[in-house]
């Protein structure tokens, strides 16, 4: 049995002061910026043309002859949906990058997207948690490709470390995520909505932002939060993953900090959410809520107000993984503390049957998947064998509905399911990423899965259309970093979809 201590922690406790910096020229200024608070916002129109934009990171791939350097890939969308001849290949060989490819790297293990300098043109954060600094191995760092209306270009981008003081084994770029979480400026709140960093260390959850004054030069905001003061046991927390909502009605966005426990009892999923603020250092105690290490937001009970969906795939889960859903209160307050809905494979309406080692709710991701207006839920689980062949991975998604989500109209898709290219073989971990994007605007959000573990760890992606009546496999097709132009060989290219 898992036991957590919900007590509630002062704003004093949370933080201690982390550190950093990115210097790049200025760019034009573009069409109507906003920043990010809800979910609906996604900022990742890394061209401006209207269109949501798709980044995927590729850790494992060899560049320059080094294996594991990693490379990310833009794809940029327009009316006719998602393309793969327009768009960008970018690696630490890139011209203009920081840096350069080293065995090991990670480049793209973690990427983000947001407005962070306010001018219309989203901009990309890769993280590169292998990056080895001052002779110190896996220090880790990040990269930000600043948006324009070519897109994204090594030529003006920047670095970003923890200036704190490099560390060995700090991981520095683990993961990353891009919202209006508090202002550059307290003193004037509703001047530059621009989106903020957050950073994850395994130990650090750092932030940082950019103002006017300083264009294009991320410094660190005060104050950066210490997994310890974020446990909620007495034995340890380590960082794994970083969402964000809207859960108490502000302005501000809100941070889902997900990870486990360390220790005594370790492996547990916790995540802990920290409510904006106007002022970096008045961000709030949000509550602990079971479950981990992957979360997404959503309006899931079509109420105007963020929810949270919580995958637990940890120590002492329900057998073979469950996804929790948190609602918003409607105040100020935030998340209800007791999930509304708690769902399994073997919840009535669910296809399938739970069984140890599926992870099912191991990736999540929230959109409207018919046009209904309702936001649908996705759930990876690159655990679920497929017939006798293990880990081969499936997917699975939930329909809104006024009351929340809903088994009726609930569909899972393999490769072997009819319509769907390929098929299943061991340890594909198809449903490693999923993500849910609607790139042509029609109003409907078709599904991207990744297969990390693909041809021997390649990794492909597949594109699953939408439907007045959600996801349907008919038309379903995939591609994989070589298509793009990119090197392909262990790859792991979707490793990493930014949400």
């Amino acid at each position: 049995m898992r036991h957590i201590n919900r007590a509630a922690l002062t704003a004093a406790a949370l933080f201690a002061l982390g550190g950093g910096a990115i210097t790049a020229a200025p760019a034009a200024q573009a069409v109507v910026p906003f920043p990010s608070i809800g979910w609906q916002q996604h900022n990742c129109d890394f061209d401006g043309n209207g269109y949501d934009d798709v980044l995927i990171g590729a850790p494992g791939a060899t560049v320059g002859g080094a294996k594991g350097a990693g490379y990310v890939s833009v794809q940029y969308s327009s009316s006719n949906g998602l393309s793969t001849t327009r768009k960008s290949v970018l690696h630490q060989n890139t011209a203009g990058v920081p840096g350069a490819a080293e065995a090991g790297d990670g480049f793209g293990r973690a990427v983000a997207s947001g407005d962070l300098d306010d001018d219309g043109y989203d901009d990309a954060i890769v993280g590169i948690p292998g990056e080895d600094l001052a002779g110190l191995s896996d220090a880790g760092g990040a990269v930000v490709f600043w948006g324009s209306p070519s897109g994204l270009h090594g030529s003006d981008s920047s670095w970003l470390q923890d200036t704190g003081g490099p560390r060995s084994g700090a991981n520095f770029g683990l993961a990353v995520e891009a919202a209006r979480y508090f202002a550059p400026d307290p003193a004037d709140p509703d001047a530059d909505p621009r989106d903020s960093v957050a950073v994850l260390e395994n130990d650090s959850l750092l932030f940082f932002t950019d103002t006017p004054a300083t264009a294009r030069r991320l410094t660190a905001a005060n104050p950066g939060v210490r997994a310890r003061d974020l446990s909620p046991t007495d034995d340890g927390f380590a960082f794994r993953s970083l969402s964000h909502g809207n859960y108490n009605e502000d302005s501000w966005a809100d941070l889902a900090v997900s990870g486990v426990t360390t220790g005594a009892q370790p492996g547990i999923g916790i995540t802990r959410v920290l409510h904006g603020a106007p002022a970096a250092d008045a961000l709030g105690d949000g509550g602990a809520f079971e479950g981990g290490p992957a979360a997404v937001s959503g309006d899931f009970n079509h109420d105007g107000q963020d929810d949270l969906a919580i995958g637990d795939t940890g120590t002492g889960s329900p057998l073979g993984g469950a996804v929790s859903v948190y609602l918003g209160r409607g105040d100020l307050s935030g998340l209800d503390r007791t999930p509304a809905q708690t769902w399994t494979q073997d919840s009535p309406g669910v296809p399938g049957t739970a069984e140890a080692g599926d992870r099912w709710g191991a990736e999540l991701s929230a959109g409207d998947t018919d046009g209904d207006g309702r936001p649908d839920l996705a759930i990876g689980a690159p655990g679920e064998d497929v017939g006798s062949v293990v880990d081969a991975g499936a997917v699975w998604t939930l329909r809104g509905a006024p009351g929340g989500l809903t088994a009726g109209g609930a569909r899972s898709f393999d490769q072997n399911s009819a319509g769907i290219p390929g098929t299943a073989e061991k340890s594909d971990q198809w449903g490693g990423q999923v993500r849910l994007i609607d790139a042509d605007h029609d109003g409907r959000a078709g599904l991207l899965v990744a297969a990390p573990g693909e041809n021997s760890g390649n990794g492909f992606v597949w594109v699953i259309p939408a439907s007045s009546s959600g996801l349907v496999a008919r038309g379903s097709w995939t591609y994989d970093g070589a298509r793009l132009g990119a090197p392909a060989t262990g790859a792991r290219f979707g490793a990493a979809i930014d949400e």
